[in-house]
């Protein structure tokens, strides 16, 4: 059914605009859907209600098919998460949703953004390439057992 109705549907482009806390149960459920250790509702909520926390949602026909958070530190962000819904991965989405956060964070006057991101996660990995981020650092047995986490960096001015 539902590809009867995405061929006779347009192809809709997404919506990048600003998360909020209503929108915690479906990106807690894209992030449980997206990582090993999903974060719960609860968690989520009080992400986007954190005054420090930049947080943006791609929307696809009133639905949140991904997200990106960051944490603010004076003039610095860390990126806490970034997902497409498993549906959308490789379709061209993660680029302009992480492009608009970033535009965003040099808006409030953020000079540097950094991210740990697993070193066999090759799609990640080319999609921080992309966005110009470089490796500042790498944490062994971040993620547990002998997965290594690359710490990234962009510099936004």
């Amino acid at each position: 059914m539902s590809g009867i109705v995405s061929r006779l549907l347009p192809n809709v482009p997404p919506v990048f605009s600003a998360a909020r806390p209503s929108d915690a149960a479906p990106i807690a459920a894209l992030h449980a859907a997206s990582f090993q250790r999903g974060w719960d509702e609860d968690e989520v909520r009080r992400l986007l209600a954190d005054s420090a926390v930049t947080a943006h949602r791609a929307m696809i026909r009133r639905r949140i098919i991904g997200f990106v958070i960051s944490r603010i530190a004076a003039d610095e962000a860390e990126i806490l998460s970034v997902a497409i819904a498993p549906a959308r991965r490789g379709h061209g989405l993660s680029w302009p949703m992480l492009e608009f956060h970033l535009r965003s964070l040099a808006g409030r006057g953020t000079h540097a953004v950094f991210l740990e991101v697993d070193e066999r996660n090759t799609p990640a990995r080319r999609l921080y390439s992309r966005g110009g981020f470089y490796e500042v650092g790498r944490r062994h047995s971040y993620y547990g057992g002998n997965a290594t986490a690359l710490v990234l960096r962009r510099d936004l001015v």
